[in-house]
């Protein structure tokens, strides 16, 4: 995505532009929230500037929008909260159409035990049992599961996150709805800060950065959408 975005900006705007990410994801995760920052001395307005990019870019990358923010704006050491979204088909049937946005999960899922685990997570400590890589103090302000027809979705804001975060948080969850592990025993997997502790990573295809906010800089929303993806 980030190669993409430059070689479009520079031939619209005239001049090399370096990209900067709100935040990093995994190869196949997606991103309809990710926000990035550039600087450029380019004198076309943002409807303009968007109108020429997005006629550069490959089908699965769109901008939604360019505004101008103040310099010392970064859009991620700037940012002050993100939320992820994770999606499983929980159907006896695959959805093909939906096949690179969710996790197909045929077998049966408590719903009750994956909210009661959900609200477990919630609050600062260091979540580095989920982490791919180092762990670290992350605080998760809510985490909750809804139901969508035949569809569960996990949502989850954090002022950051570790990498794989969030695909380890769900696919420990996984085995919660399954059965294999009570709600409670995920305090004790926290607790440990041991990634073999927790369950095996959900499939990124599932996964989904919705959100990215920035507090004193205001919200900014769905300025580009991924496709593909890089890790939250």
């Amino acid at each position: 995505m980030q190669g993409e975005l430059e070689r479009a900006i520079a031939v619209v705007s005239g001049a090399p532009a370096k990209v900067i990410g709100a935040g990093r994801t995994d190869a196949g995760v997606h991103a309809t929230g990710q926000v990035i920052s550039f600087r450029s001395a380019t004198e076309l307005d943002g409807a303009v500037l968007s109108r020429g990019v997005n006629a550069l870019l490959p089908a699965d990358i769109a901008v939604y929008g360019v505004v101008p923010v103040a310099d010392p704006f970064h859009a991620r050491y700037s940012a002050t909260g993100r939320t992820y979204e994770y999606r499983i088909l929980n159907a006896p049937e695959r959805d093909p159409l939906e096949r690179l946005r969710e996790h197909w999960l045929p077998g049966a899922l408590d719903a009750d035990a994956l909210s009661r685990a959900a609200e477990r997570i919630v609050g600062r400590r260091d979540f580095g049992a989920f982490a791919a890589g180092p762990g670290g103090v992350r605080e998760v302000r809510r985490a909750g599961w809804r139901r969508e027809g035949t569809r569960l979705v996990f949502e989850i804001e954090a002022d950051a996150f570790l990498r794989g975060m969030v695909r380890a948080i769900v696919g420990t969850m996984i085995r919660i709805g399954r059965g294999k592990l009570r709600p409670e025993e995920l305090d004790a997997i926290v607790a440990s800060r041991d990634r073999s502790k927790a369950g095996p990573s959900a499939p990124a295809n599932g996964l989904c950065l919705v959100n990215v906010e920035y507090g004193e800089y205001g919200e900014r929303r769905n300025e580009v959408s991924d496709g593909d993806g890089d890790d939250e």
